[in-house]
């Protein structure tokens, strides 16, 4: 290795070292946390933030229901089963860090509804839910619109349970 390379590494190095124990400093100067504290630290569990994200999803009118095509047909079998449930997590991933969240959401949007303002409220409904309940700043939620449900299409499956069989 050249000497001018050995300069510039060892530069870079000590510019990265710098940044490091001046952003640690101010986080350690910065109490404005609720996570961590002088008490302890608090860890929120990536599980917590889906719930969160996805119950604060759901509140929200013009979204149908949430997760892809595969998603939906298998939550749809788990309610069936007797004594199974909504998983309130259904098409939600998130990352959870020290600090920050990051949410990602795929939805199935009623007819008529217009999806750029329908996005926009969810985003703002997980934002404002997640960051009350957890302390964590959320950097962003990505909306995902997999489909449009119809009315129509449910008035189809009603039909096709109603109708008689046309030979006795």
């Amino acid at each position: 290795m050249s000497d001018s390379s050995n300069k510039q590494n060892n530069c870079s190095k000590g510019s990265k070292d710098l940044a490091k124990s001046q952003s640690s400093s101010v986080a350690q100067s910065d109490n404005s946390s609720a996570l961590q504290t002088e008490h302890g630290q608090t860890v929120v569990a990536d599980t917590v933030v889906s719930k969160i994200a996805g119950m604060a999803a759901r509140e929200v009118s013009g979204v149908h229901d949430l997760g892809g095509g595969t998603a939906r047909m298998v939550g749809a079998l788990r309610e069936r089963i007797p004594g199974g449930r909504v998983n309130v997590q259904q098409g939600i991933s998130v990352e959870v860090g020290d600090r920050q969240a990051a949410v990602d959401i795929s939805i199935v949007a009623e007819y008529g509804v217009a999806i750029h303002e329908l996005a926009e409220a969810i985003r703002k409904n997980i934002i404002v839910s997640v960051e009350a309940m957890t302390g964590l700043e959320v950097t962003e939620v990505n909306v995902t619109v997999h489909d449009v449900h119809l009315d129509i299409d449910d008035d189809d499956e009603d039909d096709d349970e109603q109708e008689q069989p046309r030979v006795q």
